[in-house]
């Protein structure tokens, strides 16, 4: 079954009163282009993350993130205390020594407060957090639910995909057989307009072993039988492609094109309107084949 390179996964774990999220969605792209967002704890594990995605996904312009959402009680920055009260005790020098009124009447604590949260290195955290090897456990997990969430969606717009093919080429086909009935009356109506010529500009007397000559000539010109056969050969092609599983994008391309080409023939081929306008209506079925094979990894 085929995947699309069109995705979107994402998954979270709590940890240690904190939340690890992981979110990654890809598009189609020739290869891989992998673009990562890594939270600084975890960006030392950077090239284990790129392979567990480079693994599941193949192809694509991916993107992927992980960061850490912290429950607030645990991030709130100490206050260092013993600075609180030395930057207190000079501000209450300093009033004293211009003359200031310190009373309590005249300065509430929380006019203290105001002043003393907005001096330098009050509410600092020192401490530098590390990755330990269970967190990292947990992290490693929420990466690959993720990529695991989106390979899950690409199967799934695969299928959409592999019916979409499927309506496609049967549709190809049909308009294929339908090109008979015109094609077979073809040989009868140029034999009588070259006849019709000759006796409009010579009459009667022509060479009429010249004539069979130049019928076969146009007949052969004209054939477009083996356009048919290849193209049959090229839709049955795709169809077994499409069932040999994913990472078949490029070859399916490649059907694509060839499938094109004796179109392209038979289209050049066809001296009927009727024919012409068929081959018209399975160009177009082509090109929203074409269209949809640049989104199969």
């Amino acid at each position: 079954m085929i995947q699309s390179m069109t995705g979107y996964g994402k998954s979270v774990a709590e940890f240690n009163g904190k939340k690890i999220h992981a979110e990654i969605k890809s598009l189609n792209s020739k290869a891989l282009d992998l673009s990562t967002r890594i939270a600084p704890l975890y960006r030392e594990k950077e090239m284990e993350i790129r392979q567990i995605i480079q693994t599941a996904l193949e192809r694509g312009k991916v993107d992927f993130s992980i960061w850490i959402e912290k429950d607030e009680s645990t991030v709130s920055a100490p206050v260092n205390t013993a600075l609180v009260k030395e930057y207190y005790q000079q501000l209450l020098a300093v009033s004293k020594e211009l003359g200031l009124n310190t009373s309590a009447e005249a300065n509430s604590a929380s006019d203290w407060m105001r002043v003393l949260v907005r001096m330098p290195d009050v509410t600092v955290r020192t401490e530098v957090e590390e990755l330990t090897e269970d967190e990292w456990a947990v992290a490693r997990g929420v990466v690959e639910q993720a990529v695991q969430n989106l390979v899950d969606f690409r199967k799934q717009e695969g299928r959409a995909l592999t019916k979409k093919f499927l309506e496609k080429i049967d549709n190809i086909a049909s308009l294929l057989a339908s090109i008979e009935p015109y094609e077979q009356g073809r040989t009868e109506k140029i034999r009588q307009r070259i006849i019709e010529s000759l006796e409009q500009h010579i009459g009667s007397d022509y060479d009429k072993n010249r004539l069979e000559q130049e019928l076969i000539y146009y007949v052969e010109k004209l054939d477009i039988s083996e356009e048919k056969q290849r193209l049959s050969n090229h839709l049955r092609y795709f169809v077994e492609t499409m069932n040999e599983g994913h990472g078949q994008g490029k070859k399916l391309g490649f059907i694509a094109q060839e499938m094109g080409r004796e179109i392209n023939t038979t289209g050049s081929k066809s001296n009927q309107a009727e024919m012409q306008n068929i081959v018209v209506k399975m160009k177009d079925e082509l090109e929203q084949i074409k269209e949809q094979v640049l989104n199969v990894m």
